[in-house]
């Protein structure tokens, strides 16, 4: 049972992290604008970085959620009438009753979590989301997360997708995996982050496959990323994405098909 405790106090740290890296990524692809002859609009850009600004909301609400697992491990929990909660040994199942809850209106659904420990405090768990809604956006399918290495100056961890987020406007699938680092600065600010993978996203009729070639990094003290590389191949077209040279500034560099380059400012 100890063990158990022990990996579920390391996952609320963990969805903590998360939740602070997606708020500093969220304003990367602000303003942007892209020639017309890449093929690849600003909005089009703005959803491939921005998908995870959708789920640090529900991200926040398991931190929540996995805080009070730490202190009950079977029964009922039911809070002001936001939502019922049936927690045992291995995880959790909650209902939610169309809310407000930590700042987010209408969450409504049904968010299931099963966890596990592994030999040498390794954590993981998975949520599901059935019709499950924060705000204007309705969330369905998985989202592993598993801590693979931790100590006292970081750790890392990854995250596998497999959801789908409906809009009023449009409906985006996202599947693949990213690889997140993290390491303590001496501040919170001075903390930076490093992310890795491949993902796809379906939108509209398009599909963005998106890999990183050189870790994408920033720190929790500036609002852009500042360093690495990825390409988003759309429909066969490939452009590369590049964050800079470790400044934090508004620029980032595109590389187009045939070569050329062209500065955008955030």
């Amino acid at each position: 049972m100890k063990r158990i405790n022990y990996s579920k106090a390391v996952l609320v740290f963990l969805l903590a992290a998360i939740f602070l890296i997606t708020q500093s990524c969220s304003k990367d692809a602000e303003d942007q604008e892209l020639s017309q002859d890449a093929q690849l609009s600003q909005a089009e850009l703005q959803v491939v970085l921005d998908t995870d600004q959708w789920t640090s909301a529900a991200d926040e609400i398991l931190t929540d959620l996995f805080r009070k697992s730490t202190f009950q491990t079977s029964g009922k929990f039911a809070d002001e009438g936001c939502y019922e909660a049936i927690y045992t040994e291995t995880g959790f199942t909650v209902v939610f009753g169309n809310c407000l809850l930590n700042g987010t209106d209408n969450v409504n659904g049904t968010l299931e979590v099963t966890y596990k420990a592994a030999e040498g405090g390794v954590a993981s768990f998975t949520a599901i989301y059935n019709g499950f809604f924060v705000g204007a956006a309705e969330l369905n399918g998985s989202r592993t997360f598993t801590l693979s290495e931790s100590g006292d100056l970081g750790f890392t961890f990854t995250v596998m997708s497999e959801m789908s987020i409906a809009l009023a406007e449009m409906t985006i699938m996202e599947t693949g995996t990213k690889a997140i680092e993290f390491k303590f600065g001496d501040t919170l600010a001075q903390s930076t982050f490093g992310m890795s993978g491949s993902w796809m996203i379906v939108n509209q009729g398009n599909t963005y496959s998106v890999s990183v070639d050189e870790t994408l990094r920033g720190s929790l003290g500036c609002p852009y990323l500042t360093e690495g590389r990825m390409k988003i191949s759309k429909n066969g077209l490939e452009i590369s994405v590049e964050f800079g040279d470790g400044s934090c500034d508004q620029i980032i560099t595109l590389i187009y098909p045939d070569g050329s380059m062209e500065e955008v400012s955030l």
